[in-house]
């Protein structure tokens, strides 16, 4: 395995979410909050496809999951005709990601790499989502540049992730993991946070322009997410185009 396979992996990362495969597809389970988010992760990735390409198709559209997990998103890329790949550095989440495909009578590609590994290799994506990842990403320069390889001319980049703040220390992990237990204790490292301005700085390093940053809130009481345009101070989207 090489050097730069493994500079985007943290494997005391790999190992937590691994121990955990078996509840991804459990909307009640570890990864709750996730399927709580999934109705605004399709809507936000639709709209933003839609205006990089008006005039395609989802089948003329190539798609990369980095950091698939258990496939909640790419299984809803697929079922609206997108050809997707999905790459994860935990096989046990790609175990339960390739048998409820199966179940769900999707044809994903699920492979056992990361950004570095692909990026290796000639194979290049329309679409590229590396959604709720960066954060638990060591080499963030690293990891971007390989998606910058990994992306085609005139490539769409969507990026959803944490702000590095006051705010999304006490909210995003006193609080959702410890006091309200939202999401298992551990989950986040509040100094891997990516803040938006460092998120577009990397990009335009290679020649990625943003395009939008969206942020998004959860209501507490009816436990839906809402986008909130200018409010990215814990969670947010970003979009960027090649």
């Amino acid at each position: 395995m090489s050097t730069a396979f493994l500079s985007s992996v943290c494997p005391d990362t790999v190992d937590f979410f691994s121990k955990q495969a078996s509840s991804w597809w459990n909307p009640h389970g570890s990864f709750r909050v996730l399927h709580d988010l999934m109705p605004l992760r399709k809507q936000y990735i639709q709209d933003q496809i839609e205006a990089a390409f008006p005039k395609k198709k989802a089948e003329a559209l190539s798609v990369l999951d980095i950091g698939c997990g258990g496939g909640l998103m790419a299984e809803a890329m697929a079922a609206q005709g997108y050809p997707v790949v999905g790459i994860d550095a935990s096989p046990e989440a790609l175990a339960i990601a390739k048998d409820h495909a199966h179940q769900s009578g999707l044809s994903i590609d699920y492979r056992h790499d990361t950004a570095e590994g692909l990026a290796q290799t000639k194979e290049r994506f329309d679409v590229i989502l590396a959604l709720e990842i960066v954060e638990h990403v060591p080499n963030i320069k690293s990891f971007m540049t390989a998606v910058a390889t990994l992306l085609k001319p005139n490539g769409l980049v969507i990026v959803a992730t944490m702000n590095r703040t006051k705010r999304s220390f006490l909210l995003g992990v006193v609080a959702a993991e410890y006091l309200l237990g939202w999401i298992p204790a551990g989950t986040h490292d509040w100094d891997r946070f990516v803040k938006p301005s460092e998120l577009a700085a990397l990009w335009e390093e290679h020649s990625i322009k943003p395009l939008d940053c969206t942020g998004f809130a959860l209501n507490p009481l009816s436990r839906r997410f809402a986008l909130k345009k200018h409010s990215t101070a814990i969670n947010y989207f970003m979009a960027g185009k090649a």
